[in-house]
């Protein structure tokens, strides 16, 4: 078929088809071996049909006038031929055809149903704003009706009453003549009555002038506009021509009477209410105008008529205040920074309000006398093995449930000579103190102190000898070697109590707890449990995804989860509190020790906490107690100004120091760990912990430690990723510990290192001066006689002339004969010469000695 044919037979217009013979090619096609072939290539465009002019409504299966169907071939198929397309794409796309025409009518009958909905929207929004205006304009008109009849019936009144006070019956005449056609409109004599009171008042009336000479009378056309305001005075004749505009109106009367009111309250005078105003430390001129309840702009004022010249903002002293309250009339009442602090902790309760609670049990005594195993052995759990090195290193509160239903708290305290501050803190929040002492090793130095601590905190004592079932256990000597220590037990007459136990057998546990019972009802403890809780901080640490965790123990009160707490200088809202068996408690009662979460950081152990009533309470003792430390830090590191302090820093300034950076997993800890560091060291060199917190090594701990040059300490955490990597970058060293014998131990020997060697002399041998020879070449060289001992070349000299040190060196020239020799011996004639010096005389004696360098010890 022919481009003709189709032209003719399509009838409607369409492109013919055709391929493009102008898209072939010859390509280079290379083998192996260096064979190559041209290869003719024609590219073939693939035929799109155009669609006709409304083909695409035709049904499917209809062929179209310019398509030639084929024998046995569908007319679906012709018309795909037709198109280039196959039967499944043209069907494809009239269903596509047919899905947007449906949806497009779709989307026509939407659009004209959501503008019915709008028009008819609109029109009821017209008819309700219609409405709308209609009643607002009848109310109006209503309103205004009734406050017509209010001022008329007001002035009727007005008239009314001033009319007997006046007496004239011709005042009153034209209203008897009116009768009841005229009753409701002001007569002439009312109104001016009116006005003249009004005018007392210290209102305003406004009235008409007459025309003056050169003024025309209104005209008839603007009689009634003007009427009111140019016509003069008010008379019956113009009341009765309707000019009821003239009226006063309610607010007019209101600001009348407004001025009156001020009027006699500025004539007479007032009574000025006296205040008593509390006056702190410090205060800005603005909050004492606040205070007093006066215009910061008049004591402004009154100060610039003192001389001096101050702005709302600026700080007031005590006495400049206070001369202002006075001058002003009113009370100054000073009071202190410090009672912010008033009514913190609060007194202590009446008898009949407390109720009887558990006795709180601190177990101290000497390192690796079986603390912690004795505690286990009461609670049954296993805490020493999760501590490093067998050693307890802070402070655990536990309450234990015996069989008899009471209950015990109990403080287990570390033993370490390190931790003497943390004993002492548990030794304060303390009713009843258990020694522990071994059978076997008898009273320790900390088993001392732990007595001193339990002593000054005035705590009875309970000695429990434990590792009764080790062989060579002598409970005796340490009852004799207790009375050294004025700790009587009662089998020697005391008042003590000492019980024989054995955690590892469990053995005497049943009296200890017996003794611990009858110590408490000895005691009587009691405390109100019906109040706001107070009680101290145990212990404080930071975790990681908890926050800031303190351990406490509650004293007095029942503290509630969702309380606000002020423990040290730092201040929460109690999220939640978790006993040692790791479960979620709602409340805290007296003796009763839990870890809470809530706190803005890690509160100081040994600090008391309290709840307090609002988050403003909260922050203003904080806020003190901060600006406190801040003050004391300030003036601990400030120089003084005197002779002695100067001298005593040029001093200091001559000591080594070694910087360091702790961290530890509990505040406790580090606090120990730095008390025991700076307590290493001499008059010569010291350790010096710049910083000491809870928590793992951070970011800010690495600056601060490159900064200051020193090496970060983590005791029992470790650094997290970014913290490692720039340590790495910075050259700065983190030692890690479990043991704090360890990093005690690093410290001094740095600290020994760094110590100058000690120098010791040591006499060797006599040498007396036979003659002086002055040899051109080696200068003055004398002939020597060695007295005793031994002289070596190279060893110090000292030259005595008359018993007298004349000069102090060293040897430079030894021979015997012409031969230089290493040493000479008693008895010996020799020839000695020394460095830079040659004032040698005949007779003099020469003292030899040797120096040798020590290494010193801390």
């Amino acid at each position: 078929m022919s481009d003709n044919d189709d032209r003719n037979q399509g009838g409607s217009g369409r492109r013919p088809l055709s391929l493009n013979r102008g898209g072939s090619g010859t390509v280079q096609q290379s083998f192996a071996r260096g064979r190559s072939k041209s290869v003719v290539v024609e590219k073939k465009r693939k035929r799109v049909a155009t669609p006709q002019q409304g083909g695409a409504s035709k049904a499917p299966g209809k062929p179209q006038p310019g398509a030639t169907q084929r024998k046995g071939e569908t007319p679906l198929a012709a018309k795909a031929r037709e198109l280039g397309l196959s039967e499944e794409e043209l069907l494809s796309r009239q269903r596509a055809i047919q899905r947007a025409r449906a949806e497009a009518a779709q989307k026509e009958e939407s659009r004209k149903t959501a503008e019915a909905e709008r028009s008819q929207r609109a029109q009821e929004e017209q008819r309700l704003l219609e409405e709308k205006q209609r009643r607002e304009a009848e109310e109006a008109a209503e309103a205004e009706r009734r406050r017509a009849e209010a001022e008329a019936e007001a002035a009727a009144a007005a008239a009314a009453a001033a009319a007997p006070a006046k007496g004239d019956p011709d005042d009153v005449a034209p209203a008897r003549r009116e009768g009841p056609k005229t009753k409701d409109k002001p007569k002439d004599h009312d109104i001016d009555d009116a006005d003249a009171m009004l005018e007392a008042m210290g209102g305003r009336v406004k009235k008409k002038g007459a025309p003056g000479p050169g003024r025309a009378a209104p005209e008839k056309s603007r009689a009634k506009a003007d009427h009111g305001r140019r016509s003069g005075k008010l008379t019956i004749q113009n009341i009765l021509d309707g000019d009821e505009d003239r009226q006063r109106s309610l607010a007019s009367v209101r600001r009348a009477r407004e001025r009156e009111k001020q009027r006699r309250q500025q004539g007479g005078d007032r009574d000025k209410i006296q205040r008593e105003v509390v006056l702190p430390e410090a205060i800005t001129v603005q909050e004492l105008a606040v205070r007093m309840a006066e215009r910061a702009a008049d004591v402004v004022k009154y100060l610039m008529k003192q001389g001096q010249m101050v702005r709302v903002n600026d700080v007031l002293d005590l006495d400049t205040a206070e001369l202002i309250i006075e001058d002003f009339g009113h009370i100054a009442k000073r009071v202190s920074e410090s009672d912010v602090e008033e009514g913190f902790i609060a007194d202590d309760d009446p008898e009949d309000s407390k109720k009887p609670r558990p006795p709180v049990v601190t177990v101290m005594g000497h390192v690796d006398h079986g603390k912690t195993s004795l505690l286990d052995a009461l609670r049954a759990t296993d805490v020493v093995a999760g501590e490093a090195g067998g050693i307890t290193q802070h402070i655990g509160a536990y309450q234990v449930k015996l069989k008899s239903g009471d209950k015990i708290t109990f403080l287990d305290t570390p033993g370490h000579a390190a931790f003497s501050s943390m004993r002492s803190r548990g030794a304060q929040a303390t009713d009843i103190v258990i020694l522990v002492v071994a059978a076997d090793d008898g009273v320790m130095p900390q088993t001392v102190e732990a007595i001193k601590h339990a002593q000054a905190a005035g705590a009875p004592i309970i000695v429990a000898i434990n590792k009764m079932d080790r062989e060579g256990a002598n409970p005796q000597k340490v009852l004799t070697d207790l009375l050294q220590h004025e700790v009587v037990v009662e089998s020697m007459g005391g008042e003590t109590q000492a019980i024989e136990v054995s955690a590892l057998k469990k053995t005497g546990l049943q009296e200890l707890t017996d003794a611990i019972t009858l110590q408490a009802e000895l005691l009587e403890l009691k405390a109100n449990p019906d109040r706001a809780a107070d009680g101290v901080v145990v212990e404080s640490q930071v975790e990681q995804g908890r926050g800031s965790v303190a351990t406490v123990l509650v004293k007095r009160g029942t503290l509630k989860r969702g309380d606000i707490v002020v423990a040290g200088a730092q201040w929460g809202r109690v999220r939640a509190m978790i006993d040692e068996r790791n479960q979620q408690l709602k409340e805290l009662g007296p003796s009763q020790p839990a870890e809470i979460l809530g706190l803005d950081g890690a509160p100081e152990p040994g600090e008391l906490f309290a709840v307090v009533e609002s988050e403003a309470r909260a922050r203003e003792i904080v806020d003190y107690r901060q600006r406190q430390k801040r003050q004391s830090v300030s003036a601990t590191g400030a120089g003084g100004a005197s002779l002695e302090q100067m001298l005593a820093r040029l001093k200091s300034s001559e000591i080594q120091e070694m910087p360091l950076v702790v961290k530890a997993d509990v505040q406790g800890s580090a606090e120990a760990i730095a008390q025991s560091l700076e307590k290493i060291g001499n008059d010569e060199v010291k350790a010096r912990v710049i910083y000491g917190a809870a928590g793992g090594v951070n970011e800010s701990d690495i600056l601060l430690a490159k900064s200051s040059g020193a090496p970060v300490f983590a005791f029992n955490v470790r650094a997290n990723k970014q913290a490692r990597q720039m340590a790495e970058a910075e050259g700065v060293e983190i030692r890690y510990y479990s043991i704090i014998y360890n990093i005690l131990d690093d410290v001094k020997g740095t600290l020994e290192g760094m110590l100058a060697p000690e120098k010791r002399e040591t006499f060797i041998g006599y040498a007396e001066i036979l003659e002086v020879f002055n040899i051109s070449k080696a200068g003055k060289v004398a002939g020597c006689r060695v007295t005793e001992g031994v002289v070596k070349r190279g060893s110090g000299v000292r030259l005595l002339r008359d018993d007298t040190v004349i000069h102090e060196g060293k040897l430079k020239t030894l021979k015997r004969f012409k031969d230089e020799v290493p040493e000479v011996r008693a008895g010996t004639e020799c020839g000695m010469a020394f460095e830079n010096y040659e004032d040698l005389q005949k007779g003099d004696l020469i003292e030899c000695f040797e120096v040798e360098e020590v290494e010193r010890k801390l």
